[in-house]
């Protein structure tokens, strides 16, 4: 048998970089499930800023369409904290305050696609789906924020969260 002698010499070693998305997946993949689903709905909210300004009213109505009357009812209560009047729960209503929320139209779109995110895995969609959708409309900046994002997430769901 054939021994090597044991020197302090430094053995090559090769570094493996990780692609943000991966990590993202990752991550999702090693948290409980309330990590999961907030890593989730961050990811939502990247994708809602990434979205182009002309794209936001179509991108709010496909969102509109597939809440349910109680989904309605939070987002027109929102809608009413903006002092747009008094909201009525209905998607004709929300579609017309739309426009008027100026700078807020973002966040309006980040909550009805939040509900819509949770409708979605209510029905039975993976998160990992879900979130391998999401991602894969981020730029890589926002891909590294929101890597970064997981790995706070990983954290908290390791020192104790529970979930």
């Amino acid at each position: 048998m054939t021994r090597f002698p044991i020197t302090k010499a430094v053995l090559p070693m090769s570094l493996c970089f990780v692609d943000p998305a991966d990590a993202i997946h990752v991550i999702s993949d090693s948290v409980g499930r309330e990590a999961r689903r907030q890593l989730l709905g961050e990811a939502l909210r990247a994708w809602v800023d990434e979205i182009p300004e002309e794209e936001l009213e179509s991108q709010y109505a496909r969102a509109l369409a597939d809440l349910d009357q109680d989904d309605l009812s939070l987002l027109a209560a929102w809608h009413g904290s903006m002092d747009l009047g008094q909201p009525v729960p209905n998607r004709d209503f929300l579609m017309g305050a739309f426009g008027t929320l100026g700078e807020h139209r973002r966040e309006a779109l980040k909550l009805a696609a939040g509900f819509r995110g949770e409708d979605v895995l209510e029905e039975g969609l993976t998160e990992d789906l879900a979130l391998e959708t999401v991602v894969g409309w981020l730029s890589p900046e926002r891909l590294m924020a929101l890597a970064a994002e997981a790995m706070d997430l990983y954290i908290w769901d390791r020192i104790g969260s529970e979930n």
